[in-house]
């Protein structure tokens, strides 16, 4: 996987467990009550845990830690990605549930 920097407004930071970075634009990201799916050009394992840096303009930076649950495509179309979130606090699902609404 290689990491392309994107210049939006915001953007999402994706940490897989061998230091490999994505940074993925908000509009192929969608964020979910308990989770997000986001496009990839390359396939991610199902069970592969991900350490996920969320921000969205005027809301607060959340720092998230999930499991891939389904990765779904081919590597002519691209992969969406189903990442399931784990242990979130009352705030962070507070401000997710912000990001939901404005996505």
């Amino acid at each position: 996987m290689s990491a392309r920097k994107i210049d939006l407004s915001h953007l999402f930071q994706a940490h897989l467990p061998s230091q490999i970075r994505l940074s993925l634009p908000a509009d192929s990201v969608r964020v979910r009550k308990s989770g997000i799916e986001f496009r990839s050009h390359d396939p991610i394992a199902a069970w592969t845990e991900m350490s996920v840096d969320l921000q969205y303009p005027d809301l607060k930076k959340v720092h998230c830690t999930g499991v891939v649950v389904a990765c779904d495509g081919n590597r002519h179309s691209g992969y969406r990605v189903s990442l399931l979130f784990t242990k979130l606090s009352r705030q962070s699902q507070a401000v997710l549930s912000a990001m939901n609404e404005v996505s």
